[in-house]
């Protein structure tokens, strides 16, 4: 569709119309949008943190997975940087302390319920299990430690733990930072 010329007459009756119209300002404008944040897959997220707390809550962990060496470490959410930082170097005071050493895996289980009750109820902060390096277990790995990661990695009351310093049984123990005694309960 071809458009006519405007007539020379059109052109100077728009002039006439327009005249004392001032452009308006830059200023009036809406500045363009900021560049939005790459979106989250905030819910597959959540679904890979339920999954993994599942595993640990039903105990499904490989046992080979930990070596005698390695250090077990749990560190609950919210824990501050810096009560983690002395967790680790070993700077509270303990206050008690349960060894492992030459029991079955049954006996281990309900020792360390009852010691950490024990302690929840004398409200005492800080204790250390000693459960060995296993290096008198079979072939798949230190038995003791490795349940012992998970026993205390279900418990409520236990807020982290981690392998102690060398002069206190190194990997072969773990301090657990243990939460305070409920008021009036």
């Amino acid at each position: 569709m071809n458009r006519p010329e405007p007539e020379p007459a059109d052109d100077d009756d728009f002039r006439s119309a327009m005249a004392g119209v001032q452009p308006r300002g830059a200023l009036n404008r809406v500045p363009p949008p900021q560049k939005m944040p790459p979106p989250r897959p905030r819910q597959a997220e959540a679904d890979e943190r339920a999954v993994m707390a599942e595993l640990l809550d039903f105990g499904m962990f490989e046992p080979e997975l930990i070596e005698s060496g390695d250090s077990l470490i749990y560190r609950g959410p919210g824990l501050q940087d810096s009560v983690w930082r002395k967790l680790r170097r070993g700077s509270y005071r303990v206050r008690a302390e349960l060894d492992l050493h030459g029991m079955n895996r049954s006996d281990a289980h309900e020792a360390v319920s009852m010691f950490l009750a024990e302690c929840q109820s004398k409200d005492v902060r800080c204790v250390r299990i000693i459960h060995g390096k296993g290096n008198r277990s079979p072939n798949t790995g230190p038995v003791i430690k490795t349940l012992l990661d998970s026993w205390l990695r279900r418990r409520s009351d236990v807020i982290a733990f981690c392998s102690a310093r060398a002069h206190d049984g190194g990997t072969g123990a773990v301090y657990v930072l243990m939460r305070a005694a409920s008021l009036g309960g």
